[in-house]
């Protein structure tokens, strides 16, 4: 199935609209699409349809550019993380085989490391304004086409780089349409790193929609805070950690505007939506994955308050269903695996096996279902502490620490135990001084006995992916290099 090209086709519906916001400068619909068409014939001038072309950049403006260039160039854009070493990167460079490495100035030294001889163009030459150019319209996109790789954030062994198709782009942004709704006044603040699924999703929708993107470089609390009132944001999407930075910015109340804070990367801590709701701010919480092109399943904004902790219903492209280890299907409330079905699921990940597109997508992440049909994310399986044939999911833990007025942000881990197999252990950051007895205390009020870590650890900050996900098996690794024991 071919569409028209997205940009292509609100350049003319809207073409003099605001597209793409940046701290530099402002595209309407009609300038970004003839700069798009132009960095597309350039890339077509470099490398022959149908390879794959990789991107190393932070955000900006040109970096959106490129994502919807790659399309029309007929070449598949592997995204690159900026935060990943020499190695790490020479790793996705060696499995992903591009024809041209796309590298911002800044970060050429560390991709010069990792290229093993693949052609390398700077992001800023690749991208340079001109006016002396005609470029060629925009061919149809094909649903079917791989339109991205992303790799995986490799929590356990070597990343994997999902395959992402236009159709999955496509489906998911339709989903999540249906679910939130489309204002004309829409605005999407985009701070999430736009080579995650998360971030890039914000680029496309706002094309396929003909809303504007407002695109920070990084995350600022203060700025998001400042920006969400004078570019009279509607939208935007976080991960825990930034709503909790950004809700101690200041206390002024968030704008009426505001109608969606959309809110991923992992289970959310209870009194985190509770101090939302307190203060009238509109929580949507999300579920989803790269694998899924980004939201699985979303609270209807109608619900945010009713439903607090939930994930909400599946979006209508999305079938999921709770599995237990045996394979059949869990009860209403009972724990088990995520199952996804649907065509925004990857049809597979790189040097792989491809995926049926009747087969259910495992997710490895734990969940549960109530009476109605709402999901409910546990935590990952991998993270499952097991103590005394007892499970610990750690985001419950967690979520028991972070209730102290102390606790700013808190990372649990399970470590070996000779008694009970697995003891859970905490790190936290703390905004004013505590002892670890007094929060040990405190988790005994509200923990069964076996969940209540013994041991907690004080530290400056927690490690985390460039999307702001605890990175939980660095965090273990940690402890175990300086001898914390359960």
């Amino acid at each position: 199935m071919y569409l028209p090209d997205w940009l292509a086709r609100q350049s003319l519906l809207r073409p003099h609209h605001p597209a793409l916001i940046g701290a530099e400068a402002t595209y309407t619909f009609a300038e970004l699409d003839r700069w798009v068409s132009v960095v597309a014939d350039r890339l077509r001038q470099r490398v022959p349809v149908g390879s794959r072309v990789a991107l190393l950049a932070r955000n900006r403006l040109a970096y959106a550019a490129v994502v919807h260039a790659a399309p029309r160039a007929g070449v598949t854009l592997v995204l690159l993380n900026t935060r990943l070493t020499p190695a790490e990167l020479a790793f996705q460079v060696r499995d992903s085989a591009p024809s041209l490495l796309i590298a911002e100035a800044e970060l050429s030294t560390k991709i010069h490391e990792a290229a093993y001889g693949v052609p390398i163009v700077t992001l800023e030459e690749l991208t340079a304004p001109t006016t002396t150019i005609s470029p060629s319209p925009a061919p149809p996109i094909d649903l079917a086409a791989p339109h991205t790789i992303i790799y995986t954030s490799g929590t356990t062994g070597q990343p994997k780089g999902a395959i992402l198709t236009a159709g999955n782009h496509w489906w998911n942004a339709v989903g999540s349409m249906l679910n939130l709704g489309l204002h004309d006044d829409d605005r999407w603040l985009a701070v999430l790193p736009l080579f995650h699924v998360g971030g890039l999703s914000i680029l496309l929708r706002g094309v396929i929609y003909g809303i504007p993107v407002v695109l920070h470089e990084r995350f600022d609390p203060a700025l998001v805070k400042r920006d969400l009132a004078e570019q009279r944001i509607t939208i935007v999407s976080l991960v825990a950690v930034m709503l909790q930075r950004l809700l101690i910015v200041d206390s002024t109340p968030f704008p009426a505007h505001l109608r969606c804070v959309l809110l991923g990367g992992g289970p959310v801590p209870q009194t985190l939506l509770e101090q939302c709701a307190a203060r009238g701010i509109p929580v949507t919480q999300t579920y989803g994955m790269t694998e899924a092109a980004s939201q699985a399943a979303t609270l209807a904004p109608a619900e945010a308050l009713q439903r607090l902790g939930s994930a909400g219903k599946p979006l209508l492209p999305v079938e999921l269903r709770i599995v237990r280890s045996d394979g059949s299907e869990a009860a209403a409330g009972e724990v088990g695996e995520i199952c996804l079905r649907g065509p925004t699921l990857s049809p597979g990940y790189l040097g792989m096996p491809s995926r049926r597109p009747d087969e259910w997508f495992r997710t490895g992440d734990m969940g549960y279902l109530d009476a109605d049909g709402y999901l409910y994310v546990v935590d990952r399986r991998s993270d499952l502490i097991i103590a005394g044939g007892e499970n610990i999911y750690p985001a419950e833990v967690e979520a028991a620490l972070l209730s102290h007025p102390a606790v700013v942000e808190v990372g649990v881990v399970g470590l070996s135990d000779p008694e009970w197999g697995q003891r859970p252990v905490a790190a936290v950051v703390v905004r004013f001084p505590v002892t670890a007895e007094s929060l040990i205390a405190h988790c005994r009020e509200r923990l069964a006995g076996y969940k209540v870590p013994r041991t907690i650890v004080f530290v400056d900050e927690l490690p985390r992916t460039a999307a702001g996900k605890l990175r939980r098996h660095q965090l273990r690794e940690w402890m175990l290099e300086r001898g914390v024991t359960a």
